[in-house]
């Protein structure tokens, strides 16, 4: 790109800005500008604005027309920070072209006066300039700067929308509908002298208001009460209401036009008196520099790090716990998508955490790809082969899994909860959960925890004003204020910070390198055994081994969570073993093994007693039937009347008969304190597996970007080359086609700029044979079988079998086009070829 120089004041020291305009003449319109620019300022405005480049613009002016398109216009202004947008708003507000010493004073203020105090305006607009200039925001060299038209529209106050800067209309447009005679009205009482016509009459009253000199002295004829009115409106909203009998104070200033009207009822103040009354800015405050974000509180990075891997740890036995729990009947799946709001309760129980914690930690799962929907008849969320996978990486690689898709996933868990627009409810794991901007918003915190020294912790509210600044447009700024709290809240739990500070291993995360070896040495090595105790309870005193852990999770249930895991034996428990396939003496031995104390004697006899009334009963499809060979236990059942609703009767001493299913059943004698076991149709009874249900392959959900994606390198090579080639293409100049001068029919005809060749076909072919022969290049209109138009200058080489072959200098290599595509072409001029 280009370098111009923008001064500002003459006694002030030249600044040199980037400036791809200012080379040769000035430009008379953006495609000009964008066409003086090198290569490397369209690939720095293509990288700044992607969707500029969907698709590949035809030549330059195509894509000054795609760049002032309302919607890319809208996009590039999000992505302002704030010196930038106030840079563009001032320009919307200043007469068009601006020169750069008016944009100076309209943001820094006149130098010497008490406004013009410098806050870091002047030395930061040149680098706010350019940052409008590369996003094609604004053009023209440095005493014709104008910003884009669509961007003016948006920004420049209107009657029904005002401006970010609060000042209103200017006195040409507030006087539109306004009457000569009231115009000479004022114009009269502020001592001019009448004019002929209402133009000239706006003009003279314009001039005054600019003229400091005479406006001062105007004004220090008004009331006292007239300045107070002023100072309401001098820094917006410029609009007032009046009564039908104003005050004096109001009249003095509306017969001077100090006040001109809006409506029946409103008056606003013009833009040029509000100016003046400023000291010439723009804006009550300008913010050149961001915002500082400081460290709040200090830790020792040892400290930072071991919270933060306490975190990582807490947060896998968390994803674990939870994916485990859905293995056999996860929840169903909403017709709509999504998690019940009854089933997250439920989950939040499980995990002893709140609703909105418990809808972070599934969204994590399913971000993860470690949880999906079956996509069964009865669709329900379960584990996904994934998780099998996972739960066999060491801690520290699991937790790397984890980070990654939550640094990266666009699904807001936060939002659950809250409506959409239509008033819907948005559950967890259901649609409408992407924000793309999320995953930016993740990094750009991040990066500002980690700018801080090592150990150090933000407040909070900086970094939230930070963040603001850097986006200020409201509702993208509300978006990332909301975001950017949900993350600090997010990564700290999951263990990417410790204390608000960012640990090391969540450093390498951000950076893109592997957390896991930084990680690893943190998290505790996992032991192999628990402590039994007499009151039926055992006690992990750190992570548990894989294997000890799955059977101990089967066998008991978990207490409590922490440092220590407790593990509570029950009845249920027991029998949920020996359903599993385990015997007692499996589950003695187990224990005795991985116990550093003796097993417990009630420990011992619960196994016992449990296991002797283990499958005493059986259940089986018929509907379903109870077989027993204790005839007196199948008359205690058949007496209780909590049995009543399973519609049992006696089939034979042996067996009973049942109208529910086995699995209700099952539950129902369960319930009733029985130790019934599931059997199969052989006879055989049926052992539940821990890894019964998974669904069938499904890869993690892809993050919803945020626009087109940014391109790389090579595409902003490429892109470049083509709307070169197309430009030259377009703006080539052709031969006068021969009998032009005579109105011959025949011939190449254009059209116009811009407008494809026509000739015939038997012109067509004669042209490119000629040029075949003698090596020239020729310009041709070509319609691909798309349908698609470009022109393309071409060098033939051989034409037969219908085809011509040439170098195409558009496109920068050979290619071969069908002749009855070619809608026309034209000899080059001499001093093209």
């Amino acid at each position: 790109m280009g370098t111009g120089r923008l001064t500002g004041r003459r006694d002030q020291e030249a600044t040199t800005v980037p400036d791809p305009s200012t080379a040769g003449s000035a430009p008379r319109s953006l495609a000009e500008a964008l066409r003086a620019r090198d290569d490397a300022g369209l690939a720095a405005l293509l990288h700044a604005r992607p969707d500029l480049l969907s698709p590949v613009p035809g030549d330059v002016t195509q894509l000054a027309t795609r760049a002032g398109t309302r919607a890319s216009v809208v996009r590039a202004l999000d992505r302002l920070d704030r010196f930038a947008l106030q840079c563009a708003e001032a320009l919307a507000v200043a007469p068009e072209p601006c020169p750069y010493p008016v944009l100076e004073s309209l943001l820094a203020g006149d130098t010497g006066t008490t406004s013009g105090a410098d806050n870091g305006a002047r030395a930061e607009l040149p680098r706010a300039l350019a940052t409008l200039r590369e996003q094609a925001l604004v053009w023209g060299d440095e005493q014709r700067l104008r910003l884009v038209r669509t961007a003016r529209e948006l920004l420049a106050p209107s009657a029904s929308r005002p401006s970010a800067t609060g000042l209103g209309p200017t006195v040409a447009e507030a006087t539109a509908g306004m009457s000569p005679t009231r115009i000479q009205e004022i114009v009269s009482a502020v001592g001019l002298s009448a004019t002929h016509d209402p133009v000239s009459a706006v003009t003279a009253l314009t001039g005054l208001f600019t003229d400091p000199a005479r406006m001062s002295a105007l004004l220090d004829e008004a009331p006292a009460e007239a300045h107070q009115v002023l100072g309401r409106l001098v820094w917006g909203p410029p609009y007032g209401e009046v009564t039908p009998n104003p005050t004096p104070p109001v009249r003095w200033l509306r017969d001077r036009g100090l006040l001109l009207p809006a409506s029946a009822r409103t008056v606003l103040l013009p833009r040029e008196v509000a100016l003046h009354l400023r000291g010439g800015l723009a804006h009550r405050v300008t913010e050149p520099l961001p915002p500082a974000v400081a460290a709040h509180r200090e830790h020792r990075p040892q400290l930072v790090d071991a919270n933060a891997a306490g975190q990582a740890l807490a947060a896998l036995s968390t994803v674990e716990e939870l994916v485990k729990s859905w293995e056999y009947a996860g929840p169903a799946v909403l017709r709509a998508g999504g998690l019940s709001v009854r089933d997250l309760k439920r989950a939040a129980a499980q995990l002893d955490t709140t609703e909105p914690s418990a809808a972070f930690w599934v969204e994590l799962a399913y971000a993860a790809g470690l949880l999906a929907s079956d996509s069964e008849a009865d669709e329900r969320y379960a584990p996904t082969p994934a998780f099998d996978d996972w739960c066999e990486l060491p801690p520290a690689e699991r937790w790397s899994v984890l980070a990654a898709a939550w640094l990266a996933a666009t699904r807001t868990a936060g939002l659950v909860g809250e409506q959409d627009a239509k008033g819907r409810t948005l559950s967890a794991l259901g649609p409408e959960l992407d924000r793309s901007a999320a995953p930016e918003v993740r990094r750009r915190v991040l990066h500002l925890i980690g700018a801080l020294p090592e150990g150090g912790s933000p407040d909070p509210a900086a970094l939230f004003t930070r963040l603001t600044w850097e986006r200020p447009v409201r509702g993208t700024s509300e978006l990332r204020a909301r975001l950017a709290h949900w993350t600090l809240t997010e990564a700290e739990v999951l263990g990417v910070t410790g204390r608000g500070a960012l640990a090391a291993h969540g450093r390498a995360l951000l950076e893109g390198r592997d957390p896991a070896p930084l990680l690893a040495p943190l998290l505790p090595e996992p032991v192999d055994h628990v402590l039994l105790q007499a009151d039926l309870t055992a006690v992990a005193p750190g992570p548990l081994r894989r294997a000890l852990a799955d059977v101990l999770a089967v066998l008991a249930d978990v207490e409590s969570k922490g440092g220590a895991t407790v593990y509570r034996f029950t009845p249920g428990s027991v029998r949920r073993a020996l359903d599993a396939g385990h015997t007692a003496v499996d589950l003695q031995a187990f224990l005795t093994e991985h116990s550093r104390t003796p097993v417990p004697q009630p420990l011992s006899y619960l196994i016992d007693d449990v296991a002797r009334r283990h499958g005493h009963l059986r259940v089986g499809a018929a509907s379903s039937y109870v077989r027993c060979d204790d005839d007196g236990m199948l008359n205690e059942i058949l007496a209780d009347k909590r049995s009543a609703g399973m519609g049992l009767r006696r089939l034979a001493p042996t067996v009973l008969a049942a109208q529910a299913d086995p699995t209700a059943l099952l539950d129902t004698l369960r319930a009733m304190g029985y130790a019934p076991a599931a059997e199969s149709r052989t006879g055989d009874v049926v052992v539940g597996r821990a890894d019964a249900h998974r669904t069938p392959a499904r890869s993690a959900p892809a993050p919803v970007p945020d626009g087109p994606p940014v391109p790389d390198a090579t595409l902003l090579g490429a892109a470049v080359r083509a709307i070169r080639a197309g430009d030259m293409a377009a703006t080539a100049v052709r031969k006068e086609p021969s009998g032009a001068s005579s109105g011959a029919s025949s011939g190449a005809s254009s059209g116009g700029p811009g407008a494809l060749p026509r000739t015939s076909a038997a012109e067509t072919l004669a042209t490119v044979q000629a040029a075949a022969l003698t090596g020239s290049a020729v310009w041709i209109g070509y319609v691909n079988a798309d349908g698609a138009a470009s022109q393309r200058v071409i060098a033939p080489v051989r034409v037969e079998g219908g085809f011509v072959t040439g170098y195409d200098h558009t496109a920068d290599e050979v290619r071969t086009y069908a002749l009855h595509r070619i809608t026309g072409v034209a000899e080059l001029a001499e001093d093209q070829v």
